[in-house]
């Protein structure tokens, strides 16, 4: 059937937004109605519901274990040690209930998502690695989040395949790397962005194989570079020598001198290599995905799409998703050779899971938590197939007949994701904070929770002017100091105001030259943060004299930067 384009407008931030044809024909495939939030809002939604970086201490409900989980005790979540849980010790079939036609849906989901455990962190296969959300294949792995196979990483987000490393965000193939944006297969690369299999060198933007440079951007295959002047072998090493970037005052105003540098240089349009008809940024070898964004590879056909991994066709609005996947649909951590999963999140392998979170290898469940291996449940009870459809039917009559309206008068039927003030997790917990950030009297306005700072009692060892230029003047007695964090708290970046030195941090930093960082990590992360463009899109032209070129970009109309289209890029910098 041939559907013709919409305009609608948005029930959260009352916008227009376009629904085209070819996105009806996917609401169709997976028997859903078109959306009444706009993409951005669906996104904010979705982001409410996934805490990446929040950590608490809380108790194992079965055992009494001491355990780290991403759940605060007053989240509402009972949670279980993550290898409690995926034990054979507890079956959550026992907590099945019957649907009730009396409730709104989502009245009840809210319930029973507060009755079934959940793992304390959501990871697997790993090993020392209690801190790390959302990640797999990880080993020695602190304060990392969103990311699969490493070792020895800590304070990182999104990262791949990554070892021996610190401080990082989008990262992929990588080893011995510090402060490092958006790049992959580097080796001993730090204060760079936007890099490719680059190796010994620091303050790199936009640069490709690259060797022994400092201060550069937009070079291809060069070596023995500074602030793209060319050295001599010898008078390069002796030039690093005289920068002293180990003390942390010289540090600072190479950083300022490189931001500078970087506002002035041209940039493309958007990181988009080897895929035709394409729109959004960082996606690489993929064909018809519009408005995505970190795409690894090898995608199809997708819509709104943020942080996939390789093989994802077909699918629209979700985050942290991919690998041999399709017809996914307002999901997030979702995938992994599956299908027509729709509303949820941690759901892996099985086919036609919708409003269900934390399942895995399951089909035809609905409305399903912490299920593995099964087929036609409803709120984990078991149906016979007939039964299972004909109860699916009426649940879908019911969402529309008895929708849910939440605290701001947003009404929600069947169609809808899970609406943000049933979610375990507080707004500034979950990483709609990074993305759409709010302060609490913004985000209370709009209907969000908000989770005040709780008190903790610490003796500051060592204040923010104290800390050590260089690590050469710092000795292992720093390791487990309270240190004072520059900000001080007084910022809108999850500061902790205090944060402590680990061991292997230490050593890193000793082998890289690096001093002690002033901010605690949650500070740096918005930092790195804050140098990536948003999920967003803006329509403009080459910036370049006497080009005529448009494309859409995530570069703002308002901002500073020269951006130019992907055939004048290519002549400037090949």
């Amino acid at each position: 059937m041939e559907y013709k384009q919409e305009i609608k407008i948005c029930q959260n931030c009352k916008k227009d937004f376009t629904i085209e044809g070819d996105d009806f024909n996917f609401y169709e495939k997976i028997k859903v109605p078109p959306p009444t939030f706009c993409p951005e809002c669906r996104m904010q939604r979705r982001f409410a519901w996934r805490n990446e970086r929040s950590f608490y201490r809380n108790k194992c409900a079965l055992s009494g274990k001491d355990l780290i989980s991403c759940f605060s005790k007053d989240s509402g979540v009972i949670v279980y040690d993550r290898d409690l849980w995926w034990s054979d010790d507890w079956d959550p079939m026992t907590f099945s209930v019957n649907y009730d036609f009396s409730k709104p849906f989502f009245e009840q989901f809210y319930t029973f998502f507060r009755q079934v455990p959940e793992p304390a962190i959501f990871n697997a296969r790993t090993i020392n690695s209690q801190y790390a959300q959302h990640t797999g294949d990880f080993k020695n792995g602190y304060l990392v989040c969103a990311s699969w196979g490493g070792e020895n990483v800590s304070y990182s987000a999104r990262i791949n395949d990554v070892k021996d490393s610190m401080d990082l965000f989008v990262v992929s193939n990588s080893e011995l790397c510090y402060e490092l944006v958006a790049s992959n297969k580097c080796f001993k690369v730090s204060f760079s962005q936007n890099v490719e299999e680059c190796n010994n060198s620091s303050f790199l933007f936009e640069c490709r194989g690259c060797s022994d440079c400092f201060g550069c951007t937009n070079l291809r295959s060069k070596s023995y570079h500074i602030f793209n002047k060319p050295y001599k072998r010898e008078d390069y090493l002796k030039k690093i020598e005289e920068m002293n970037l180990g003390n942390r005052k010289q540090l600072e105003k190479t950083i300022v001198r490189f931001n500078e540098i970087k506002n002035e240089t041209f940039r493309k349009y958007a990181n988009i290599t080897n895929s035709p008809l394409v729109t959004g940024d960082n996606i690489a070898n993929s064909y018809n995905c519009k408005e995505c964004f970190d795409i690894y590879g090898d995608s199809k056909d997708c819509k709104f799409i943020q942080n996939a991994a390789k093989h994802l066709k077909d699918s629209y609005d979700s985050y942290g998703v991919g690998a041999s996947a399709e017809l996914l649909y307002e999901v997030f951590d979702s995938g992994v050779q599956g299908s027509k999963f729709c509303f949820g999140a941690a759901i892996y392998g099985g086919h036609s899971i919708y409003y269900s979170y934390n399942c895995h290898g399951c089909q035809n469940c609905f409305a399903c938590i912490g299920l593995r291996n099964r087929q036609y449940c409803i709120f984990n009870k078991q149906y016979l197939k007939e039964e299972y459809e004909k109860e699916i039917v009426k649940i879908i009559k019911h969402m529309n007949d008895m929708p849910y309206i939440d605290n701001k008068g947003k009404i929600y039927r069947y169609g809808e994701f899970f609406p943000v003030e049933l979610s375990p997790f507080s707004y500034n917990e979950a990483i709609s904070q990074e993305y759409f950030p709010l302060t609490k009297e913004q985000a209370i306005e709009q209907g969000y929770k908000w989770k005040d700072k709780e008190e903790r009692n610490y003796s500051i060892d060592i204040k923010t002017k104290d800390i050590p230029e260089s690590i050469k003047e710092t000795d292992e007695n720093i390791v487990g100091k309270v240190i004072q964090c520059s900000h001080k708290g007084v910022c809108n970046e999850q500061c902790t105001e205090v944060f402590k030195i680990i061991q292997n941090e230490f050593l890193f930093y000793k082998r890289m030259n690096l001093p002690i960082p002033d901010l605690c990590p949650n500070c740096r992360h918005y930092e790195r943060l804050a140098k990536r463009n948003p999920m967003k899109l803006w329509h403009r032209k080459c910036m370049k004299p006497g080009c005529s070129n448009e494309f859409e970009t995530a570069y703002a109309p308002d901002r500073p930067e020269i951006v130019y289209c992907e055939r004048c890029y290519q002549q400037e910098v090949y």
